[in-house]
Parts: C-alpha cells; structure tokens; sequence
C-alpha cells in the first residue's frame, strides 16, 4: 500500500510541474504569451556563468538571430549556414540555407532537423544578424517559419513540410527579421521588405487571406491588441505611423503620427488598448497611442510623445511603466506609461551593444548584450542591479532570450543554452 501511495504522491508531483508549463505559458511565439514579452513563471534564475547553473548546452549547426520557442516536451529554432558565417565569411551564395531544428527541453539533444535551400538571388549581403532572424510560431499542433524571400514555411511537429508559401522577392541590406503570428485560422506575416505589405495566410493550406500594402521601413513583428466588447486590433509600426489593423480582413482601421521618423524596428507592446511604440536612428523617440480610433488618430489618440527611446531592443510594460535598454548606449530606462515621464535612466552596459530585447520574469528584467552578458535588475521603478552575468563563447548573442518554465533559453551563434532550472 505504502508504494501505490507513494506512486500516486509521485504522479501528483508531476502533475503539479506539468501543470506549471502549461500550454498558456509557453513561449510559442516571438517574446513569448501576447508577444509582450512577460512571463508569470516563478523560480527563474539570477545567476549563472558558463560552467555554473547551465542545465544543458547544445551547439547549432548554424548562426541567427531568431529566438527559441517551446512547444510541449520541444524546442524549436532556427538557424542559417552555407554563406557569409561568422568566422567564415564569403563562400558561394548559391549554398546558403536555412535550418529548423526540433530539440528536446529535457536534455537539449536535437530531435530532427530539416534543411531549406535559399531562393535565389538572395541579398549578398545581410548586416550584422545574417539570414535567420525570424522567430518560429506555433499553435502546439504545427510550427510556422518566416525565411524572407524564401517565403513562410508550415512544418508539422514530426518535421513534415504541409506548405510553403510565397510573400515576395525583394531583399534588402538590412536582411528580413518580423516574426510570424497567429490570429484565428490564419499566420499573419509583416513582409514589408519582400513586397511592401502585410499579409495572411491560411494556416491549414498557406492560401493567401489577406494582403495591405504600405509597409515602409517596418523590421517589428506586429501585436493582437484586445478591445473592449471583444474585438481585437492588429498593431504595427511602420516610417512615421503607427497603424491599427482588422486582423480579420486587413483594413487599416487608423494611423498614429509617431513623429519619430525612419525605419521602425522595436515591437510594439500594450496594456490593455493602450500601445507603446519606440523607434528610430539615434536617440529614437516613444509615443503611447490609445488603440480603437479610426482615421487619423494624431490629435485624439496620442497620450504622449517622447524624445528618448531605441532603435533596435523592443519595451516592456510592466505595472504602469515602460522599460527598454538602448542599443549602443547601454542605458536602461524606466518611463511612466501613463504620461511618458522618466522614472529612471541608469547607464547599464556603456561599452556594449544590446538587439535582443529583453524578457521579464519573477520580478526580474533580463537584458542581453551581444557579447553575451545578462544584466538582471528587478522589475520595479527603482533602479536596482541583481546580477551580471556571462556567457561569453566568442560568438553573437543577437537573439531574444525565452523563457521555459523556471529557466531561460538563451542562444548565441553556436550554441543554444538552457540555464536554471529544478
């Protein structure tokens, strides 16, 4: 009897983990639950270095800057290899390919990988992130993948290829980096440098839905933004707009002067129907714009505006407050969300460069540079450093980190790393 009841204790444990990297908490899109970026996790690590608090490490078959995402029992990632590597520049463009690769969360081993030949011609040239820098997304039944003009790509979790599809042919210097997301029956795409528009796809054939144009100088992956009444808005930002979109039929419902200018990079999050948007060359700019409007909303919908923002790490929004880290300057910032007014600016990292953006939780903010180190300060608008930490391998970290379960997943150009975790 003691057995049975001590099985029994033993599958209630196992319940109680399972229950807590439940599918709701999984981080199967870029920045994770509603693309914000926010986990409710609990017991994530603070510290670590390369030998201590590392569960497992994994080395890639490639380099990208295309963040993990957690799918049951997997992980899922991409990668790039064949031309213009780190390490190993030049070589013959002609063998340049994508990787998908399906890796196991318990011990980091790789399940299956599948291998896409690039279309050509590609761009010769992709600056600093290469040829990998779209996140994967998944609806826990089929992952779908985004590899610019090679188009958006849908693999069952075995790694059967269902379809590929087409979204447009142009390139640019500055390579392709919006990620995939779902809404209802279809994967919604932000091809603003392949052709210009945004656009839908069936998720079950890869039929086109839906395209808008005027896409312009836009590198964000767009949010589902939740309405009063039940309705949900499309968000994204392109040169000098913020726009409102119905993603059921790609209307654009409204449009936000950021008055920021050039090309948009950064994601946008949300409170509820309140938008945070930063951007732009140099110091950028931020701008909060309440969504639901029509038309032109400048006048009416914009709450605030401000001269300080980033051009390459998207924001967080946390209990009345916005942080973001800029990109070359190293200084972390905390703004209020309701009138934009600076809380704190504290020099993080000067010397570093940061584009990933960064992730927040158990009250903690995690900000990676791309040598590597992660700064964690507490999620509060008190300026309090934790801990700095390193995992220096003499590659890139250009990738968001994820969050699964009690531990980050954090990659580099060779290596994916688990760290922490029970």
């Amino acid at each position: 009897m003691s057995r049975i009841v001590f099985c029994f204790a033993s599958l209630a444990i196992l319940a109680a983990v399972s229950a807590s990297n439940s599918f709701a908490e999984e981080w199967s899109q870029f920045r994770g639950p509603e693309g914000q970026a926010i986990s409710r996790n609990k017991g994530l690590p603070t510290s670590w270095s390369a030998d201590k608090n590392i569960a497992w490490k994994t080395a890639l078959p490639g380099p990208g800057g295309a963040s993990p995402i957690v799918v049951g029992d997997r992980i899922f990632i991409t990668c790039y290899s064949g031309y213009a590597v780190p390490g190993a520049p030049g070589g013959d463009i002609g063998a340049l390919q994508r990787h998908v690769l399906c890796i196991q969360r318990a011990d980091g081993k790789v399940v299956w990988q599948k291998d896409v030949p690039a279309q050509q011609p590609e761009t010769p040239k992709v600056r600093d992130h290469g040829y990998a820098s779209s996140t994967p997304v998944s609806d826990g039944k089929n992952i779908y993948v985004f590899f610019g003009k090679s188009g958006v790509i849908a693999f069952d979790l075995q790694g059967k290829q269902l379809w590929q599809a087409d979204v447009g042919s142009k390139v640019h210097g500055w390579g392709s980096a919006t990620s995939p997301v779902l809404y209802k029956d279809m994967v919604i795409v932000n091809a603003a440098v392949e052709s210009e528009s945004l656009i839908a796809l069936n998720k079950a054939t890869g039929k086109e839905v839906w395209r808008m144009g005027g896409m312009k100088e836009s590198w964000n992956t767009p949010i589902l933004v939740p309405l009063a009444g039940g309705k949900t808005e499309l968000v994204v930002a392109i040169m000098g707009k913020v726009l409102g979109v119905n993603p059921e039929t790609g209307e654009q419902l409204w449009s936000c002067a950021t008055d920021i200018g050039w090309y948009m990079v950064p994601s946008i999050v949300n409170d509820k129907d309140v938008v945070y948007s930063i951007g732009g060359r140099g110091t950028g700019g931020s701008l909060a714009v309440r969504a639901g409007g029509r038309g032109d909303v400048t006048a009416t919908h914009r709450l605030w505006r401000s001269n300080k923002g980033s051009n390459v790490p998207s924001p967080i929004v946390h209990e009345g407050h916005v942080y973001w880290v800029h990109e070359t300057k190293g200084t972390v910032s905390c703004v209020k969300a309701e009138k934009g007014e600076v809380i704190f600016e504290e020099s993080l990292a000067p010397n570093s460069q940061f584009y990933a953006s960064p992730v927040l939780a158990d009250g903690k903010l995690y900000f990676l540079t791309r040598r590597g180190e992660t700064y964690v300060i507490a999620a509060k608008p008190k300026y309090e450093l934790l801990a700095t930490n390193s995992l220096v391998d003499r590659s890139t970290f250009d990738a968001s980190p994820a969050v699964d379960g009690d531990r980050l997943l954090i990659r580099s150009d060779k290596f994916l790393y688990c760290i922490g975790g029970k």
